[in-house]
């Protein structure tokens, strides 16, 4: 009898212990653990670029420049005179393996003509040939240093021009009488952009 008693207590206390105790989780088998991860709660909108966007103005003749030239080729983001108002056009006037010159012109047949042109975009391979830069030495994004060339006028100006050495390249922006001002501008424009 004393043995009855004695396993009745232990089983009272064993099924004590076990309603007492709290209830685990018993672990999902690899196999079924959701992989799937967590939905943003806001919407993933940030486009990829694949490479960067120029000035629209010069869509139309970007493919023959990459098509034709080996050099990196800038081209500036801002475009002094384009401001919405007056149509501006970029025409290719020389594009080969070692350089490109684009013409910005009122219309878009401009040859380079005074009446038409506002300035000019280019890039020249540089050579050991190459001549030193010349012109009031002015900061540009990135570290480098440009070189402004003011216009000269008579019976028409020429063109004020930023000219710098970059990715083996010369480059050089150009606008009619411009001032430093625009010329950094659009030389900063076309460094941030990137080479297409």
């Amino acid at each position: 009898m004393p043995q009855i008693k004695t396993v009745l207590c232990l089983s009272f206390l064993v099924l004590s212990a076990c309603a007492s105790s709290p209830t685990t989780e018993v672990n999902s088998p690899p196999g079924d653990i959701n992989t799937n991860p967590p939905v943003p709660s806001v919407p993933q909108t940030t486009p990829i670029s694949q490479s960067p966007i120029p000035n629209p103005i010069f869509e139309p003749i970007l493919s023959q420049i990459q098509q034709e030239t080996q050099i990196p080729i800038l081209l500036p983001d801002y475009i002094f005179g384009s401001d919405g108002a007056t149509p501006v056009y970029a025409t290719i006037e020389t594009v080969t393996p070692s350089q490109y010159q684009i013409i910005l012109g009122l219309t878009p047949d401009c040859n380079g003509g005074t009446a038409c042109r506002i300035g000019t975009v280019s890039g020249e391979e540089l050579s050991p040939s190459s001549p030193d830069l010349e012109g009031k030495a002015v900061p540009l994004d990135d570290g480098i240093t440009g070189y402004f060339v003011d216009a000269v006028c008579g019976a028409n100006c020429s063109d004020s021009t930023m000219t710098w050495d970059q990715n083996g390249t010369r480059y050089q922006m150009g606008i009619k009488a411009g001032k430093p001002e625009d010329l950094v501008k659009m030389a900063n424009s076309a460094i941030a952009s990137g080479t297409y």
